[in-house]
C-alpha cells in the first residue's frame, strides 16, 4: 500500500481521534438529530478506518516532505543590514515549517460569502495551520535576488518511519 500525504495527515490526527471523545449538540427535530448522529458516527468510523490503513501500511513507499519559505529582508525589523538578513532567513524558516504543517496536517479554510438581492456583498475567507514538526533539517538557505531569501527544509523518510512506528506502538 503506497502511503500518500493525505494518510499521513490521517496519523497525525488519527492518535487524536482515538483517545478524544466528540460530543454534538443536536436539533430537536426528531428526524435532523438522527441524520446528524449518523452523519457523525460514519465520519468517526470512516477516520478510524483511515488511521487503522495508514498504521497497517508498509513503510516502504513513504515520501520526504520538502517546504520553502521565502522572506524580504528589506521589511525584517533591526538595526543592520546583517541583523535584517538573519531575520529574514528566520522568516523564511518559519515559512517553510508552516508549508510542512500544512502538508502534514492539513489546512482548515474557514470562509464565509454575503448575499443580498442576488448579490455577492462580502466574500471572506481565512486559511489556519496548526501541528507540531518534529526532525525537520534544514536542506538549503540561499538569497534569492538581492533582498529576498530561500530556505528549504525536508522530513525525510527515515523520520516520518520512526514517527509511523512509534503511532503504531501508542495505539
Amino acid at each position: 500500500m503506497r502511503i500518500s500525504i493525505k494518510s499521513l495527515a490521517v496519523l497525525a490526527t488519527g492518535v487524536a481521534v482515538l483517545g478524544a471523545c466528540q460530543h454534538t449538540t443536536i436539533g430537536s427535530s426528531g428526524a435532523t438529530a438522527g441524520s446528524n448522529m449518523a452523519a457523525l458516527e460514519a465520519s468517526q468510523t470512516q477516520s478510524m478506518i483511515n488511521l487503522k490503513d495508514v498504521l497497517d501500511a508498509s513503510t516502504a513507499n513513504i515520501p520526504t516532505l520538502t517546504a520553502v519559505g521565502y522572506a524580504v529582508t528589506s521589511s525584517q525589523p533591526g538595526r543592520s543590514e546583517s541583523q535584517k538578513r538573519l531575520m529574514a532567513i528566520r522568516s523564511a524558516r518559519m515559512a517553510a515549517m508552516r508549508d510542512l504543517a500544512e502538508q502534514i496536517h492539513g489546512l482548515q479554510v474557514d470562509s464565509n460569502t454575503t448575499v443580498i438581492d442576488l448579490v455577492v456583498q462580502n466574500d471572506t475567507f481565512r486559511g489556519v495551520v496548526a501541528g507540531t514538526i518534529r526532525g525537520a533539517r534544514t536542506v538549503r538557505i540561499n538569497p534569492t535576488g538581492a533582498d529576498t531569501y530561500e530556505v528549504v527544509l525536508e522530513i525525510d523518510r527515515e523520520t516520518i518511519g520512526y514517527l509511523l512506528q512509534t503511532a503504531r506502538q501508542t495505539v
